[in-house]
């Protein structure tokens, strides 16, 4: 990470923290509209004074870029004195876009290692997995709270026009650091098209080895996923989670389920969607650098 310059950007940030404090005890505040008052309604504000891209010269997280991440992981180290460790192994396969992708999943610490499962748009692992416990609903998927473009499923007629995670509910950024993301749905695409795949094991655990045009190759371990409080089919096929919410209807409305990445033992594709609440993989992406 660069060293931070730049004081009056700090006490910029600053001064619009601390007026959002004062708001969040009133009725004022949620200027995204997720009924909550957090730090993902600072990134709102920031965001739109900034005209959706810093122009500070400060890439703070390294990623090559200056935007919205930047001012992220100030905010981070303002609040917390520290930001989340980014020192995490990635492989570059020779993708057209130049998508480097992490070499373990996210709560992992080698590549076949299962790591933590995930509903899509939470952040952490927990015990049960079903509409019930799902954080961006009131209990059944006709009650989605957040991430809805079909009024059918949103409580009470709820629509947002969300496609794509916000950073706050986005289990890479979260958990690996302001460069990181879960895949778009295009980028996970590309990692399917691009490389080869061979069904093998890792130190005596299944999963798919995808190797690039360059020659390098990424394990993906064949991890299962959670549903209510059981794991279902640990080695024989893995499901992992993109950023975005799924373009068709081949389960229920495009509001309820989303985008992922799924493989058997002799075929790696897109499932195209399933369910929100499922617990599944996640493996993160980083740009590369300019």
């Amino acid at each position: 990470m660069k060293k931070i310059t730049g004081f009056s950007l700090i006490l910029f940030l600053v001064m619009w923290l601390m007026p959002l404090d004062v708001v969040a005890d009133n009725t004022g505040g949620d200027v995204n509209n997720d009924g909550e008052v957090n730090i993902a309604d600072v990134n709102t504000v920031i965001d739109f004074i900034l005209g959706s891209r810093s122009r500070q010269s400060i890439d703070v997280n390294g990623d090559g870029e200056i935007n919205i991440a930047d001012v992220n992981a100030v905010i981070g180290i303002i609040l917390e004195g520290t930001s989340v460790s980014e020192e995490h192994e990635y492989v570059d396969l020779g993708l057209p876009s130049g998508t480097l992708w992490a070499t373990c999943n996210v709560g992992a610490d080698t590549p076949e290692d299962y790591g933590d499962y995930f509903a899509w748009g939470e952040t952490e692992s927990k015990d049960v997995y079903n509409w019930d416990t799902y954080k961006w609903c009131n209990g059944s998927e006709g009650t989605i709270t957040k991430y809805c473009i079909d009024d059918n499923h949103g409580y009470n007629n709820f629509t947002d026009g969300k496609t794509e995670l916000d950073f706050a509910d986005d289990a890479a950024y979260v958990n690996f650091g302001t460069s990181w993301r879960m895949p778009t749905w295009e980028q996970a695409c590309e990692l399917v098209e691009y490389c080869s795949w061979t069904w093998t094991s890792k130190n005596g655990v299944h999963g798919q080895l995808g190797t690039g045009p360059n020659g390098n190759c990424i394990f993906l371990p064949a991890a299962g996923g959670r549903w209510n409080q059981s794991l279902y089919h640990v080695g024989s096929w893995g499901v992992y989670w993109s950023c975005t919410l799924s373009p068709s209807y081949s389960i229920g409305s495009t509001s309820n389920v989303a985008c992922c990445l799924g493989f058997y033992k002799d075929d790696i594709h897109w499932f195209g969607n399933d369910y929100r609440f499922f617990g599944f993989s996640v493996r993160a992406v980083r740009i590369l650098q300019n």
